[in-house]
Order: C-alpha cells, then sequence, then structure tokens
C-alpha cells in the first residue's frame, strides 16, 4: 500500500516492498523443480545418471523425446487424452450446472429429492465390481472412450460448490425475468450461466485436470492399445524401460530410464499446465464467492 507526501509524491511503504520481495523469491521457488525437470529431460543419460539433476542441460541431448516419438502410438495417445479431456469437460460442466441450478433455486418435488441423490455418493459407492458390471454388460462401453468420461461425469462436491455461487446471484434480476414471462430454463441460459463465468471456469479446470489425468478407468475398460490415453501409454512405457534396463546389456539396448522420465513428465503436464493461465482471472474469485456460504 502507499502514501502520498505533501508535494504529490507516492511513497511506498516497507511492509509492500517486503511482500513483493517474498512473493517473487518464493514464487521462483516454486518454478525451479519445473525448470530442472525441463532441463533433466534434455541432458545426456549419462550425466544424469552419474551427476544427477541440474539447472542447465549440458551435454544437450533429445534421445529421451526420439525414444517418446517413435512411432504413431504417443500422438493417438494425445488424440485420445484430448478427446476425453474436451468432451468429458463439456458434458461434466453441462451435467453439473443443471443439477446445481435445480438445488439451488429450491424447486419444488426435485430439488431436495436430486440433492439428496448427489450428496450420497459422497458417503459411500457401489464398489469396483458393479461399476465394471455396469460399463462392460449393461451400457456396452468396453474399448470405448466414454468408458473413462462417464465414471467421472458429475463430482457431487463441484455440484455444491456451484450451489452455492448459484445462491448468491441477484434475487432480483431473477424474480424481474419471471415477472417479464421468462421460463426456467430460459433464465438458466440467459441470465444464470452468462453471471456465473468465474464459477464456470473454476469447475472446468477442475474437470479437465481431472480427465487429463485419468488412467484408472482406462486400464479397466479399454485394451486396445490404439485408444490407450497418455497416462496409461507413458505408465506402461516407464513400466517397459524399466524392466529393460535391468537386463544384460547384451540382451537389451540401454535407454535412457532417468532422461525418459522426466521427458515423460514434461510432455504429460505440459498442456494441462497451459490451461491455467487462461482461467487465473477467474479462479480465486469463481472458488471464495462459491464457498462463502451454503
Amino acid at each position: 500500500m502507499s502514501t502520498s507526501t505533501a508535494a504529490g509524491r507516492r511513497t511506498v511503504e516497507p511492509f509492500t516492498v517486503i511482500s513483493v520481495i517474498c512473493v517473487t523469491v518464493f514464487g521462483l521457488l516454486c518454478l525451479i523443480p519445473f525448470w530442472m525437470i525441463i532441463a533433466g529431460s534434455f541432458t545426456d543419460e549419462s550425466k544424469l545418471s552419474v551427476s544427477g539433476y541440474s539447472l542447465f542441460p549440458d551435454p544437450f541431448s533429445l534421445e529421451a523425446y526420439r525414444t517418446i516419438f517413435t512411432g504413431p502410438a504417443v500422438l493417438s495417445a494425445y488424440r485420445a487424452s484430448i478427446f476425453i479431456t474436451v468432451v468429458g469437460t463439456a458434458l461434466s460442466l453441462a451435467a453439473t450446472s443443471g443439477i446445481s441450478w435445480v438445488i439451488a433455486r429450491r424447486l419444488p418435488y426435485i430439488s431436495r429429492p436430486l440433492a439428496i441423490f448427489t450428496y450420497i455418493p459422497m458417503l459411500f459407492t457401489g464398489g469396483l465390481v458393479p461399476m465394471y458390471l455396469l460399463v462392460t454388460q449393461y451400457l456396452n462401453l468396453q474399448n470405448s472412450l466414454f468408458a473413462v468420461i462417464l465414471p467421472l461425469l458429475v463430482a457431487p462436491f463441484l455440484v455444491f460448490i456451484q450451489v452455492s455461487f448459484f445462491r448468491q446471484l441477484p434475487e432480483e434480476i431473477l424474480e424481474s425475468a419471471r415477472v417479464d414471462g421468462a421460463s426456467e430454463l430460459r433464465i438458466f441460459f440467459q441470465i444464470g450461466l452468462p453471471l456465473s463465468k468465474p464459477i464456470l471456469a473454476v469447475i472446468a479446470l477442475f474437470y479437465a485436470v481431472t480427465y487429463w489425468n485419468e488412467w484408472f478407468h482406462a486400464l479397466l475398460f479399454i485394451s486396445d492399445t490404439e485408444k490407450y490415453p497418455l497416462q496409461l501409454l507413458l505408465q506402461n512405457l516407464i513400466s517397459s524401460v524399466t524392466n529393460a534396463a535391468t537386463l544384460p546389456q547384451s540382451t537389451a539396448q540401454a535407454a535412457p530410464v532417468y532422461q525418459l522420465r522426466l521427458a515423460l513428465t514434461a510432455v504429460t503436464i505440459g498442456p494441462i499446465l497451459l490451461a491455467y493461465p487462461f482461467a487465473q482471472r477467474y479462479f480465486v474469485k469463481g472458488l471464495t464467492l462459491g464457498a462463502t456460504k451454503g
């Protein structure tokens, strides 16, 4: 915070200077591990295995990235992960917003049962076996990317965060729309959603991160290697390289194990990390407004 002197000059308080310095140092400390991962992914395996991590890649090597992008497997996995993330986030956001609006508006005969129905999965679930039978035997989604999307379609915790946000919308605006003859559906699309951009951005980001990092449901329901998402493919690749590294050199070519792990980390977190700046302007506002009252 700054103050003004009699001459009109603005002076900066010491607390502001200290705060800026501390935040800057903390930000740099948070960036150092990411930079070391990137630098390590471009460092030759012989240097990594002997000297460990460094801030600069010396000697420079692209061997790990050549190993990753050899063949079409990684590109197919990228397409599968992008499809799961984009389609899953869109469907989840639509379902979560619709359920949250009905619960928040306290519509008769449906809001309370729907709230109870949403709250029950926060306490317990049916278990892995019933879900597996449902997806494979009744929905017939074996080897379908929707087998990864549908089990994560609605997160109860995010539903109630959005319910809290919807209940803080100005009631006067909603009532004036009803007086003018607008239906509940029209109010939802033309008033509710445009006023809810902060919470929509936050929830979309949470769902996108969840779908991008998902591998367990893919392991359960997808056996076609061409439909493997990125996380499952990279996990299998790490296991294969690690196992190959334990074999004698006469029977298996030495693989860049340490360098490959760092390169896989960079390849995996890169795209989803780029999504944060687009939602940053809404992130804090959405979380605080959605959590101030229930």
